[in-house]
């Protein structure tokens, strides 16, 4: 047995502290906020392992005190054991910056209140490199970390993946963002102009960082309980209803302001959810829980990201039946709610305008299509293999898979980049096919989504008729009888009383602009052949794939022409009602089509002739014509 070296002790309990560039960050954003910062920026490069720059404008260090800052177990938030049980301070051990010194460079620019002038000093394995070095600096404190594991040849390597480790940094400060709402957070790439974090109200800081899909299907929880023979607590957070689902759980746990994680807690979480959510989807769960301090055992893990907690099953407990309950009573389980607009405003200002009316009706209703019940067989059809054959994709599939969205260029078009070159892209065309290749390949193995409220057959065939007419009774009674079909191989269920009760899910985390159904169900009735057994399967997907794809909602965008239209209306709610629409639009356009598209379309040939791509750019002929310039 040996004694080991001191610089061999503290490399290695550095390695335990920082694991990797996010938990450098986590460290110095929490001094930041034990600060009382009002304003935190971080910027990253490469990850974080080139360069962590963390600022804040909090009470900066005193110049006596800039000697001992990076040496191991120097704190000021602490002088004895027991102040752990009553610790309120995020951190305590004094181990993280001292631990950043062992395996990084790490430079500090700090002033406090009152002084004419900040300082500047360089540390490395816990000591200053020179004395303190008087500088201009702003209000609060700078940290810089470079080079980072620059000592540790085998961390380094596994780390390489710098857009993870970024992607995880993000993630990291959206969470402090969600939870601390007093406080500004922005993250950015170094050297980037635009931030990718920057948020101000809490439901904002969900709604920029998790998707306006989040935003809109959460509900408010709160608890609490102050018996002290059994537990004494506060909580109060946002939790998704059942009309949201994603892949994986997120939950953002705060325990007396402390991120951290809690498994128990979580798998109770998923427990519930688990028997309201459709196979394999996921719940976003936000939390903030407050206990008595002494009730907190914070040192129980090297990096702080788990707390101990006195009564944690009864509390755990308490707040799962809470949760259940609240689950149960809302009346939102997977539901489908339409905009809160008049129908004419919407799109007409005559509701008795005949344009468009259909002025013939098929007499003879057939129904010679074979039903089949055993869903099994369903996915074996010839037919629908057919459809999938008849999918003759186009020299596009490389474009398509191998894409980057830049941004949407108006109402209709998406600028795309592939290689060096610049493509206008029609989102509705791809929407469309996508969606009707997806409807083919899910063909009777559909989730399904319970619309709130039956909407009745009748009334929104009237609606896209724009009057009274025969031919809604006409259409009605056709699609009752061909309920049983919709119902087994599309997940279209019709009841007996004539009302639409669910559709599909064709998209995962994506819903249709409901104020297109009425359009969809007289399609329905009116387009498709139900002699034909292949036709029949055709029209149906496709009627279902225009009714889903991401048309330009009804009402104007308020962003651009359309916003003459609002101020001749003068209503602020019908503007903010338009605004949140296609803002969703764009959203699920960059976060949901474009990703679909590359795993799952197939364009067909005839996108590379109709529009739908248009090449406005190359980079190799813009280098010529400025070779000529």
């Amino acid at each position: 047995i040996r004694r080991l070296h001191d610089s061999v002790v503290n490399r290695i309990a550095a390695g335990e502290v920082i694991q990797r560039p996010v938990s450098a960050v986590k460290e110095l954003v929490e001094n930041s906020i034990d600060a009382r910062s009002t304003a935190i920026n971080v910027a990253v490069k490469d990850g974080g392992l080139k360069l962590i720059q963390v600022s804040d404008d909090g009470h900066g260090i005193r110049y006596e005190d800039l000697p001992i800052l990076c040496e191991r177990h120097t704190t000021s938030k602490l002088s004895t054991f027991e102040d752990l049980q009553s610790i309120k301070s995020m951190g305590f051990r004094g181990e993280a910056l001292a631990s950043m010194t062992y395996v990084a460079h790490v430079t500090v620019t700090t002033i406090t209140n009152g002084q004419l002038h900040g300082y500047r000093v360089s540390y490395k394995d816990g000591a200053m490199e020179h004395e303190p070095k008087a500088c201009a600096a702003v209000k609060g404190t700078q940290i810089m970390v470079e080079n980072l594991f620059y000592n540790m040849v085998a961390r380094r390597k596994t780390l390489q993946n710098s857009a993870d480790d970024y992607s995880k940094i993000v993630d990291l400060l959206s969470r402090f963002a969600i939870h601390h709402i007093g406080l500004s957070f922005s993250c950015r790439k170094h050297g980037a102009a635009r931030a990718d974090v920057h948020t101000v109200s809490r439901l904002d800081a969900i709604k920029s960082v998790y998707g306006v899909s989040v935003a809109h299907n959460l509900l408010k929880v709160e608890a609490q309980d102050d018996d002290p023979s059994s537990s004494i607590f506060e909580m109060n957070g946002f939790i998704s209803n059942s009309s949201y689902s994603a892949k994986k759980t997120t939950m953002v746990l705060f325990i007396n302001d402390r991120l951290v994680e809690c498994t128990a807690l979580k798998r109770a979480m998923e427990v519930v959810y688990a028997a309201t959510l459709p196979k394999a989807s996921k719940p976003f769960i936000y939390m903030a829980i407050t206990l008595p301090p002494e009730h907190v055992d914070v040192n129980v893990h090297p990096t702080k990201k788990e707390v101990s907690l006195l009564s944690q099953e009864v509390i755990i407990g308490k707040i799962q039946s809470l949760v259940e309950s609240k689950l149960r009573n809302s009346n939102e389980a997977r539901t489908f709610k339409s905009q809160k607009v008049p129908v004419q405003k919407m799109v007409r200002t005559d509701s008795l305008d005949p344009a468009g009316r259909l002025h013939a009706y098929l007499t003879a209703i057939r129904s010679s299509i074979r039903q089949r019940r055993n869903p099994k067989e369903t996915a074996d059809l010839s037919s629908i293999q057919e459809l999938l054959d008849e999918i003759d994709h186009s020299g596009l599939l490389d474009i398509v898979r191998h894409c980057t969205y830049v941004g949407m260029a108006d109402d209709v078009c998406a600028l795309l980049q592939h290689n060096t070159n610049l493509y206008l892209a029609n989102v509705v065309n791809l929407s469309k096919e996508l969606m009707y290749q997806q409807v083919l390949r899910r063909f009777a193995h559909f989730n399904g989504i319970k619309l709130s409220d039956p909407a009745p057959l009748p009334e929104l065939i009237t609606l896209a008729l724009k009057e009274e007419d025969k031919i809604a009774e006409l259409n009605t009674n056709l699609l009752k009888q061909k309920a049983e079909l919709l119902d087994e191989y599309f997940c279209v269920h019709v009841d007996e009383d004539g009302n639409l009760c669910w559709l599909p899910v064709i998209l995962d985390q994506y819903t249709p602009d409901m104020d297109r159904l009425p359009e969809f169900v007289l399609c329905l009735g009116n387009d498709v052949d139900w002699e034909d057994e292949k036709n029949c399967l055709q029209g149906i997907s496709a009627a279902l794939g225009n009714f889903y794809a991401m048309h330009p909602p009804l009402l104007p965008n308020p962003s651009g022409d359309g916003l003459q239209f609002y101020k001749r209306e003068i209503d602020h709610e019908l503007m903010a009602e338009a605004q949140i629409a296609w803002s969703q639009r764009e959203w699920s356009i960059q976060h949901v089509l474009f990703p679909s598209l590359r795993l799952f379309l197939k364009p067909p040939v005839s996108m590379a002739a109709n529009g739908t791509f248009v090449q406005v750019a190359s980079l190799e002929k813009l280098y010529k014509i400025f070779e000529r310039c």
